[in-house]
């Protein structure tokens, strides 16, 4: 099968290097310079340095390339969503889709399937997500993950096609549950990140996740999703992954917190997005629409925007009136 892949960040790029054992890869980069650099040193050397990228993946900057595909991927952060979609309109209006992207679009609140039923509707589309390390995935260490759509047909099929030793697809047709796990369980990783960089323990890491899961579930359901869900790989295994991996973007924002840092000088030393930042704020204001309680939440919103101090947000938490769980 023959793949444009949008995107030539780390997670893009892993993609690519693992598709590539059975598939043509062409990846599409954002500028032509850093596509010539690709391919002519067969690695990514500003997003995934180290990894050796096969022969077979060829890199370009020009969105034009989908046109030849059979499947599009598109592995930009979900601010780059929607201008990407719309870039597609002309070249590739029925190609179908993929997106790995995780968290709710700025302003609006869109999931990323909400975004591209309104810019892109029509062809067949859904989300890839689960429990993954860009890192891991390019070293082709086992991994399972979900490859979520409302079409069970073309989640079945490309799950498929896309199966591999190494990765193995499940096919699901809960894809508000599957896009919900992934953008909520950032927000949880900047709370556990928290957590540990105060040294508070495993037993106040653990409550933090086992509440957080809880949100995630209400949060869902509340907006369509099945419960069951959210016991699988895009709920509890991309919670347990990010909250505890010590690769985690957004578990690594909470610990330079705690340790008093700002969120500018963390993010801009990260070097690529945490979608957990964006996302607590769109999470927290449509959790308040729909009313939905979710404390941990608002509490790392708080914490985000310089309310109140990391330490100060623990005791906030423990001191809530006690509840039946």
């Amino acid at each position: 099968m023959k793949i444009a892949l949008i995107g030539a960040g780390a997670w893009g790029t892993a993609l690519a290097i693992n598709f590539a054992d059975r598939h043509e890869i062409t990846l599409i980069a954002d500028d032509l310079a850093h596509a010539e650099a690709i391919n002519q040193s067969h690695e990514n050397a500003r997003y995934l340095p180290g990894f050796v990228l096969p022969d077979s993946i060829i890199a370009t900057e020009k969105i034009a390339a989908v046109a030849a595909a059979d499947l599009l991927l598109i592995a930009t952060p979900v601010a780059g969503l929607r201008p990407t979609l719309v870039s597609l309109a002309k070249v590739a209006p029925n190609l179908p889709l993929l997106w790995v992207c995780k968290g709710l679009e700025a302003e609006t609140g869109f999931l990323p399937h909400q975004v591209v039923a309104e810019v892109h509707p029509g062809p067949a589309s859904g989300v890839l997500t689960g429990p993954s390390f860009a890192e891991e995935v390019a070293r082709k260490m086992p991994t399972a993950v979900v490859l979520a759509s409302t079409d069970a047909a073309f989640a079945r099929n490309t799950a498929q096609a896309l199966h591999g030793n190494n990765l193995r697809i499940y096919a699901s047709d809960d894809l508000v549950g599957a896009e919900v796990g992934g953008a909520v369980k950032n927000v949880l990783a900047i709370a556990t990140g928290i957590c540990d960089g105060l040294g508070l323990g495993h037993n106040t890491r653990a409550a933090l996740m086992t509440r957080g899961l809880a949100e995630i579930t209400r949060f869902g359901v509340a907006l369509g999703a099945r419960a069951e869900t959210f016991m699988g790989l895009a709920g509890l295994g991309d919670l347990m992954l990010t909250c505890t991996g010590d690769l985690s973007r957004n578990r690594r924002v909470g610990l330079g917190l705690a340790a008093g840092r700002s969120l500018s000088e963390i993010t801009s030393e990260l070097g690529h997005v945490a979608e957990g930042v964006p996302a607590a704020y769109e999470v927290a204001r449509r959790a308040e629409q729909l009313g939905v309680d979710m404390p941990i939440t608002r509490s790392v919103v708080a914490v985000l925007s310089g309310k109140i101090a990391p330490r100060n947000v623990v005791e906030l938490l423990m001191a809530r009136d006690p509840k039946a769980e």
